[in-house]
């Protein structure tokens, strides 16, 4: 929610400015870095069926050409997209209003951008009344630089995602040679109990069959033959023991071989959802001005999604993941490093929750669990949080696949 704000006249800007910039009222030139970072395809497409303009029919750069063309004049697309970008990124603007210099907004920018939240803030500092010509060109450079990288990036990842499906492959080769392999050693064994049982269950018959005689014998043989006997059904009782050593470790390669091939499938969940990351980034095109517009899939494109816990160290490609996907991400390390008493906010701010269980303190974890639960809103539960089970971890939200529901 937007903070109230008292009815106190805002001092002027640089220009003699009481009030923010209209989008219209923006020199040319950042009219496409504007509406390019801050408008995603979906939303190009609103303003398209609401005004009615032929984007609509085009493709993704064409939409966003005329997007740009009509912004530049006050006209009823023009009005609808700022009103739009108002709604969409009022907690930045809420955020940047406390300004009260360009050099603080500038500041505020640059942490902005360090904490990979470029969209909202872009759109707070350049529109901003102490905004000097000066920094909203500072704000266009570090725009176009951005988008750069962020196409570099993907590069990466896509050179990344080829190697872990190579890796896959020579994984599921191995998995099922040791399937194989595993599979001869428990028909081996199996056949093996089976004939030990039988001798067993012979030496057992034997042994009942000889019970009746004992009596006699003990008056008919001499002690060595006695101690033969007894030889014998030690002997009988160790190869018992020795049948039952071997069903144990039986038991143990069938749990192993279970355990296996859970990992196996996770494996491959977690690549699938690193190649559907992929997929949609290739349909929709490169992020930013530079390389067109970005898409993602739609029931996650603008959401708010709280990372709680995870690996320090990735958070920064979490979010980078975020980002393309057009997601917002907020991050809390679950109690390590910083106070539970920021967890509630956090939770109240975000969509839905992604939480590693191995990597969260236990209050972190059941005041998650207890929020979700009162505020129906979903949870995906996760043992380790890589970048890849990150990717599946998402994909699991956007399909609805969530361990805890509300309720």
């Amino acid at each position: 929610m937007c903070e109230r704000h008292e009815a106190i006249a805002p001092s002027p800007g640089p220009s003699g400015r009481t009030t923010r910039r209209k989008l219209w009222e923006l020199e040319d030139k950042y009219h496409c870095p504007v509406v390019g970072t801050c408008l995603n395809l979906d939303d190009l497409r609103k303003v398209a069926r609401k005004t009615g303009f032929n984007g609509r029919e085009f493709d993704t750069y064409r939409l966003h050409v005329e997007a740009v063309s009509l912004s530049c004049e006050r006209n009823e697309a023009a009005e609808i997209m700022h009103k739009l970008m108002d709604r969409k990124f009022a907690l930045h603007l809420a955020h940047f209003d406390k300004a009260k210099s360009d050099a603080e907004v500038r500041a505020l920018w640059r942490q902005h951008l360090d904490r990979g939240e470029a969209a909202g803030a872009m759109w707070a500092a350049i529109t901003h009344r102490h905004t000097s010509g000066e920094t909203r060109q500072r704000i266009y450079e570090d725009i176009h630089m951005l988008s750069h990288q962020v196409g570099a990036g993907q590069a990466a990842d896509l050179r990344r995602i080829e190697t872990l499906e190579r890796e896959h492959a020579d994984l599921q080769r191995q998995a099922r040679r040791d399937a194989e392999r595993q599979a001869r050693e428990l028909a081996d064994k199996a056949a093996r109990i089976r004939q030990l049982e039988g001798e067993v269950g012979a030496g057992l018959e034997h042994a009942e069959a000889t019970r009746a005689l004992r009596a006699r014998l003990e008056a008919l043989e001499s002690d060595s033959a006695m101690m033969a006997m007894k030889r014998r059904q030690v002997a009988l009782e160790t190869e018992a023991w020795r049948l039952r050593e071997d069903a144990a470790r039986a038991a143990a390669l069938d749990e192993e071989n279970r355990r296996l091939r859970t990992e196996r499938d996770e494996a491959l969940a977690e690549r699938d959802a690193l190649e559907s990351v992929w997929l949609a980034e290739k349909r929709a095109g490169q992020p930013g001005c530079a390389g067109g517009c970005t898409t993602c899939p739609a029931p996650l494109a603008g959401r708010c999604v709280l990372c709680v816990g995870g690996r320090t160290a990735l958070v920064a490609q979490y979010r980078q993941l975020a980002d393309r996907l057009g997601v917002r991400l907020i991050h809390h390390d679950g109690g390590r490093e910083e106070a539970l008493s920021r967890l509630p906010d956090l939770l109240a701010a975000s969509d839905a929750v992604i939480c590693p269980t191995g990597c969260v303190s236990h209050p972190a974890y059941y005041q998650l669990k207890r929020h979700c639960k009162q505020a129906n809103k979903p949870c995906v539960l996760v043992k380790s949080l890589g970048v890849a089970s990150f990717a599946a971890a998402l994909t699991r939200l956007a399909e609805g696949q969530a361990e805890i529901q509300g309720g």
